[in-house]
This record gives structure tokens, C-alpha cells and sequence, in this order.
């Protein structure tokens, strides 16, 4: 590396970039290289409002000074220990913190690195579960249309987003999904949990049925499928997969990625919703985006299923070289401090109401078709391009950056989740500015 550093890179060419239109993006890059609070700072000295709390997982705010304490300090202290037969203190305070906010009967976290790991976890342990407890025929899992879990096979197996899936295979068998519960006909432009579509939960009925319950080993789905473009469960919805998974034994799973830690203005969604499921998998919201770390949460019956047999045998074998490490546990207890003192895992109640009449208050604006929203999340549905579908969003997003707001697409859907420390001037400032946005492009 030379003496002095440019933070200008002279060559982008060996990046190859996660979702990106790569060659779209070397030909203008947008980089960032500073951040603090609600703003990022661009290399041109810009800043950016952050509307999508980076990718839906810098909750408390950037460089908040408690997590970037907790990182310098371990760092300098115990950087790497291994998870397989050995331990740190910080991994085990920070599973009790975590257990001590989780609904109750879930006192046991099993650690990961990445949303995409808790998924393959969560799955594993389902399989796992049922196998211990002399019901291995139960193998069969079952996802949603739209929902989105990860990268990784088993995430894409049970995920029902048709680019995350198309160009890899057969991925696993034996997986099913459920209809997904967007219903633009009857719920366009509903405020909070739409009226209808429960019913749609019945098909796992259906399911059932078709490939014999006793085959089934879970369900996973989001309480509220973000990265589709915020699909908000209808009301009654949660309630009856809860009651169909416990008629037949199928655990069900929450993906809480995205809702966990404060989104809604509770803890979890289990919380906000009052449905309480056999595992969530968390990550984003667990460190701020800080450090890479994810966690799945299950409840004490499934953790006890595996301590039987002799004492020294290794009861699971699953895990990874950084499970828990030092330097993510002392940021997800930074986080979680920070979290605490700042009231932030139920902020978002107090600004959801004053968040849902502005997101609404562009209704009437052009291209809209549809505005969703619970907690401190959103959603903007523009109507496509007729025969270039994400191209009138993607425009929304380059304008939004230009003026320096930071807004998410996925598809030709605007999605927001800002930072929970958001004000709310700086809501009027990310909503007036899209709505801007929306009177300007084609």
C-alpha cells in the first residue's frame, strides 16, 4: 500500500458488485466515504440523508460513539477466538441481552454473520429438530411467493423472488410456497395492516394436504417482506399460519432481518404483532450494520431437544469460524446499549403515525399506484415503464441521490426505512424531496 492514501480509487474494474448494475455504476460511481448520525459524505464532500438506514440495517444511526467505543476497545483487547470449544465473555453477555428482549420462551441464540446465514441456520435446526425427536420423515420446508431469505441455497429455495432463483438450478426439493398477500385491488393505498387477505394463509391448508403433513418440517416467512417492495400482512393473517403450523407441528419460523430490533416499533415483530414463532432470524439491526453478525433465536423447547446423550458428544454440528466473534459481539452490546439509552426499540411507535401521513400525502402524485407502510418502513409503487420495467424508479433513485436523499428500489417500488434516530423534519425533508422526484421524472 503507498505511503498516502486516496480515497478515490483509479480503477473499479476489480469489484465485481453485489446487486448492481456494474457497468451502470463504473461509468458515474456514487461513492461514500464518511458517515455520522442520519448523513453519509460522498467523495465529493456531499451529503446524503439516509432514508434506507443504508440496506435496512443502520438502525441506531451511523458512527454512534458507544458501538464505535465497543469496536476500538475489543479490537485492541481479544480481536479473533474461536467459537468451536472455546469462548469469550462478551459472546455469551450479548446472547442473554438478546434473550432478555426476545419473546418470551426463547432464551437461546445461535450465532451467524449475515441474514443469509441465519436463514440456512434456522432451516438446519428445523430438519435437525424434528430428526432428534424420532420424526425425521419431516424434511419438507415451506417459503412464500416474494419473500426474500438470503442468498444462500436454502434461502433461495424458500425465497419466491423469481430473479434471486432463475438462474441457479433446481436448488433444494421437497419446498413449497405459499401465495404471497399483495392484493393491490382491494388494499391500494392502505394505511398500516390491510383488511384483506387472511384467507390467503388458509392455502398452507392446501399444502398440507397436498404433500401429507406429517412430511413437513417448518415455514418461514417474513412478518413483513421487505426487499419485495414492503408487503404488510393483512390482518388476521400471522394469526392463522400460527394456528395451522400448531395443528399440524410444523415449526414456523420468522425472517426478522429486517423488523427485528425496533423497525416497528417493538423489539421484534413477534412483539408487534403478538404472534410468537419457534425461531426468528435476525442480523442488520444487530450491530447497526456496524460489524457482520446475525443470530437465530429459538425457543427453549428446540434448544432442549438437543441436550440429550452423552455429555462430551457435540449435540449440533453446524457453526462458523466467526461465530460470535469478539469485535461483532462488542458491537451488537454497543448496539443494544445504544438501543436502550436512547429508547430506539420503540421509537418508531411514537413517529409512526406523523411517518404514515407523509409517506400518503403522496398519493396524488404521478406514477403512483400504491403506498404502503407500517412502523417506520414504506413503501411507493410506481407504475412501470411499459416495456422497461425498475426503469422509472431506478430514475427516482439517481434523481433522490442527486439531491442528496438516499432512497431504496426493488422494482418500480420506492422503499424507505431511515435510521430510527430520523426527526421529524428530516421525514419532511425525505418525503418533500421524493415527491419532487415524482413530479420530475418520466
Amino acid at each position: 500500500m503507498p505511503d498516502t492514501y486516496d480515497p478515490a480509487p483509479n480503477d473499479l474494474s476489480s469489484f465485481w458488485m453485489p446487486f448492481t448494475a456494474n457497468r451502470q455504476f463504473k461509468e458515474n460511481p456514487r461513492m461514500l466515504v464518511g458517515a455520522k448520525d442520519m448523513h453519509y459524505d460522498t467523495i465529493e464532500g456531499h451529503k446524503i440523508l439516509d432514508g434506507t438506514a443504508g440496506l435496512w440495517c443502520v438502525n441506531a444511526g451511523h458512527a454512534r460513539p458507544k458501538i464505535v467505543k465497543a469496536v476500538q476497545d475489543q479490537v485492541a483487547e481479544l480481536d479473533y477466538a474461536p467459537a468451536f470449544q472455546m469462548g469469550h465473555p462478551k459472546a455469551f453477555e450479548l446472547a442473554n441481552r438478546i434473550a432478555s428482549i426476545a419473546p418470551e420462551g426463547m432464551n437461546h441464540v445461535f450465532y451467524t454473520n449475515s441474514g443469509s446465514e441465519s436463514v440456512e441456520t434456522a432451516l438446519k435446526t428445523a430438519l435437525a429438530y424434528h430428526k432428534v425427536r424420532g420424526d425425521a420423515g419431516r424434511t419438507r420446508l415451506i417459503g412464500r411467493e416474494r419473500g426474500y431469505h438470503g442468498v444462500n441455497f436454502g434461502g433461495i429455495s424458500v425465497g419466491g423472488i423469481v430473479a434471486n432463483r432463475k438462474m441457479f438450478g433446481t436448488l433444494l426439493s421437497g419446498v413449497d410456497h405459499l401465495p404471497h398477500t399483495h392484493l393491490p385491488e382491494q388494499n391500494a393505498f392502505t394505511k398500516g395492516q390491510p383488511d384483506h387477505g387472511a384467507h390467503l394463509a388458509d392455502d398452507l391448508e392446501r399444502i398440507a394436504q397436498l404433500h401429507d403433513p406429517s412430511t413437513i418440517a417448518a415455514v418461514i416467512i417474513e412478518p413483513v417482506a421487505g426487499s419485495t417492495g414492503v408487503l404488510i400482512p393483512p390482518k388476521g393473517y400471522l394469526e392463522r399460519v400460527r394456528e395451522i403450523c400448531d395443528k399440524y407441528g410444523f415449526l414456523l419460523i420468522f425472517d426478522e432481518v429486517i423488523t427485528g430490533f425496533g423497525r416497528l416499533g417493538s423489539p421484534f415483530a413477534a412483539d408487534f404483532f403478538g404472534v410468537k414463532p419457534d425461531m426468528m432470524t435476525t442480523a442488520k439491526g444487530l450491530t447497526s450494520g456496524v460489524i457482520p453478525m446475525g443470530a437465530v433465536i429459538v425457543s427453549d423447547e428446540i434448544h432442549d431437544a438437543f441436550m440429550h446423550g452423552p455429555e462430551h458428544l457435540i449435540e449440533f454440528f453446524h457453526g462458523y469460524t466467526y461465530s460470535g466473534n469478539p469485535v461483532a459481539a462488542a458491537a451488537g452490546l454497543g448496539t443494544l446499549e445504544t438501543y436502550a439509552d436512547e429508547g430506539l426499540l420503540t421509537r418508531a411507535a411514537s413517529l409512526a403515525d406523523y411517518w404514515q401521513e407523509k409517506l400518503h400525502s403522496l398519493a396524488d402524485h404521478p406514477h403512483v399506484i400504491d403506498i404502503r407502510n407500517i412502523g417506520l418502513i414504506g413503501a411507493v409503487e410506481l407504475q412501470p415503464i411499459e416495456g422497461a420495467p425498475t426503469r422509472r424508479a431506478f430514475s427516482a433513485f439517481l434523481k433522490a441521490f442527486e439531491r442528496g436523499y438516499m432512497i431504496r428500489t426493488t422494482g418500480d417500488i420506492v422503499a424507505l426505512s431511515p435510521p430510527l434516530i430520523i426527526s421529524t423534519e428530516q421525514i419532511d425533508e425525505l418525503i418533500n424531496c421524493l415527491g419532487e422526484v415524482l413530479r420530475e421524472i418520466d
